[in-house]
C-alpha cells in the first residue's frame, strides 16, 4: 500500500496522527500520479491545506503544468485567498491549454467579490475562444440570470436546451428558461416549459413563477391554486405574498386578499409594494383607517420611497387633512424630490386653508411637470383667477384649450379674462 493510500485509509478510520505521519512520508516517497490523485482526494474530502501543499510542491517541479494552477485557484477561492488565486490565474498564459479554465474559474470569484462586470468580460473571452463548449454558455447564462438579466440569459438558456442539454451542474434548464420567459413577461412561452417540471420537481422559485404566470394570464384560480401551495410548504417566500393578494382581489375575494397581505407584511416587514396594495385595498373596503395606518407604518420604515409618499399625499389629501399634506411635503424637502404630483398636492391643500404664498409656490413647482396634464392646468387657471391674476390665468387656461378645445365654458372664460386685461 502507497503512502498516499495509508493516509486516506487513516482518514476513514479518523486516525489522524497516523494520517499526518502518512501524509508527510506521501510528499516524501510517492510518484507524482499518486500525489496528484491525493490531492483530488483531499480537496474532496475538505482538507484544503494539505491539497495546496500537495499541488504547491508538484506545481515546483512542474511549473509550466498549469493545470495545477487552475487547481490551487479553486482551492485558495475555497479558502478565501482570494488574491492568491488570482496569482495563480494571471500566471496563465492565453496559449496554455488551460487558459479557458482559468477564464471561468477567474469569472467565478470575481462573481463572487462582486464585479459581474468583469465576470461577465472574463465569460465573454472565454466563449470567443470556445464559442460551442456549453459549459462556457451555462455560466454566461447564469451570471445573467443572477444578475437580473433575463433578456440576455434566456437567448442562452434556449440555445442549451437546442443542442440537447436539460441539465448543467444540477440545474434544471427547462426550469430556468421558463423563469426568464415569465421575468420578461412571455408568459405563454413561460407556461409551455414550467408546466414540463414536475410537482415533485418544482422548487419555490418554480412554483412562484408559475403563479405569477398563470396570474397574468388570468387564470386566477390556477394562480391562487398555486401561490398558496407555496405558502403552505414555503411560507417565508415573501415575493409571494403581493401577486396572491391580487390574484384574490381579482377573484373576488377582497377580505381574504386583506389578510394574505397582512401577512405578507409580517413576514417581510420592508416590502413597500405590500403597503401600497394593503392600503389600496383597505380603501376599496371602506377602511381609511386601515389604509392610513398602512401608509403611515410603510412611510416609517422607508421614508424615501417615493411612491408611498404620494400615495400617503393623496390619501390625506382626499380625507381632507390638509394640514398633514402640507407637513409631509415640507418634511420631504431637502430630503427627496417633491415630484410635480406631491407638489400639486400641497397646492391643492395650501389653497384649502388660504395659504396662498405657499400654494402659488406649489402651483408653480407643480407646473414643471404637469403642463400637459388638463386637470392640473384647469385647476391652476382657476386659482390664477380667484388670485386676481389673469396674466399667469390666460397661460394656464391656453394651454389647458390646446388639449381639450371643447370646452365652452373655459372658452368663454379666456374671453372674460381677456376683457379685463
Amino acid at each position: 500500500m502507497s503512502f498516499s493510500e495509508q493516509a486516506l485509509t487513516a482518514l476513514h478510520n479518523q486516525e489522524l496522527q497516523t494520517y499526518q505521519q502518512a501524509l508527510r512520508q506521501a510528499l516524501e516517497h510517492d510518484d507524482d500520479e499518486l500525489l496528484n490523485s491525493l490531492a483530488e482526494e483531499l480537496y474532496a474530502l475538505g482538507f484544503n491545506d494539505d491539497a495546496i501543499k500537495i499541488y504547491q510542491q508538484l506545481l515546483q517541479k512542474y511549473p509550466s503544468e498549469d493545470e495545477l494552477r487552475t487547481n490551487l485557484a479553486d482551492l485558495m477561492i475555497a479558502q478565501d485567498e482570494e488574491d492568491q488565486a488570482l496569482n495563480y490565474l494571471n500566471e496563465i498564459k492565453p496559449s496554455s491549454d488551460y487558459y479557458v479554465n482559468a477564464l471561468l474559474v477567474a469569472a467565478d470569484l470575481y462573481q463572487t467579490q462582486g464585479f459581474p462586470e468583469v465576470s461577465e468580460q472574463k465569460l465573454l473571452q472565454a466563449k470567443a475562444l470556445a464559442p460551442h463548449e456549453p459549459v462556457i454558455t451555462f455560466a454566461l447564462a447564469e451570471l445573467y440570470y443572477a444578475t437580473q438579466q433575463p433578456e440576455k440569459a434566456q437567448p442562452l438558456y434556449l440555445q442549451l436546451l437546442k443542442s440537447g442539454h436539460l441539465e448543467i451542474s444540477n440545474v434544471n434548464l427547462v426550469e430556468r428558461l421558463g423563469v426568464t420567459y415569465a421575468q420578461l413577461g412571455h408568459f405563454e412561452q413561460a407556461l409551455g416549459y414550467l408546466e414540463q417540471i414536475e410537482a415533485g420537481q418544482q422548487t419555490p422559485t418554480v412554483k412562484f413563477e408559475l403563479g405569477v404566470t398563470y396570474l397574468q394570464l388570468g387564470q386566477l384560480k390556477a394562480a391562487i391554486e398555486q401561490l398558496q401551495q407555496l405558502q403552505t410548504t414555503d411560507p417565508q417566500f415573501a415575493s409571494l405574498y403581493l401577486p396572491l393578494g391580487e390574484a384574490l382581489a381579482a377573484d373576488q375575494q377582497p377580505t381574504a386578499a386583506l389578510h394574505t397581505l397582512q401577512e405578507g407584511l409580517r413576514v417581510d416587514e420592508y416590502n413597500d409594494d405590500l403597503y401600497l396594495k394593503l392600503a389600496e385595498l383597505a380603501e376599496q373596503l371602506q377602511q381609511p383607517e386601515l389604509a392610513k395606518q398602512t401608509l403611515r407604518q410603510g412611510y416609517q420604515i422607508n421614508p424615501e420611497n417615493q411612491a408611498l409618499i404620494n400615495q400617503l399625499s393623496a390619501f390625506e389629501l382626499k380625507q381632507g387633512n390638509y394640514r398633514q399634506v402640507l407637513e409631509l411635503v415640507y418634511s420631504e424637502q431637502g430630503k427627496v424630490d417633491v415630484t410635480p404630483q406631491l407638489a400639486w398636492d400641497a397646492a391643492t391643500a395650501a389653497t384649502k386653508l388660504e395659504l396662498w404664498e405657499q400654494a402659488e409656490s406649489f402651483y408653480q413647482q407643480a407646473a414643471t411637470g404637469l403642463l400637459n396634464n388638463p386637470d392640473f392646468l384647469k385647476q391652476a387657471t382657476l386659482f390664477y383667477r380667484e388670485m386676481g391674476k389673469q396674466t399667469q390665468a390666460i397661460k394656464f387656461l391656453n394651454r389647458y384649450l390646446a388639449i381639450v378645445p371643447d370646452d365652452p365654458e373655459m372658452e368663454e372664460l379666456l374671453i372674460d379674462l381677456n376683457e379685463t386685461l
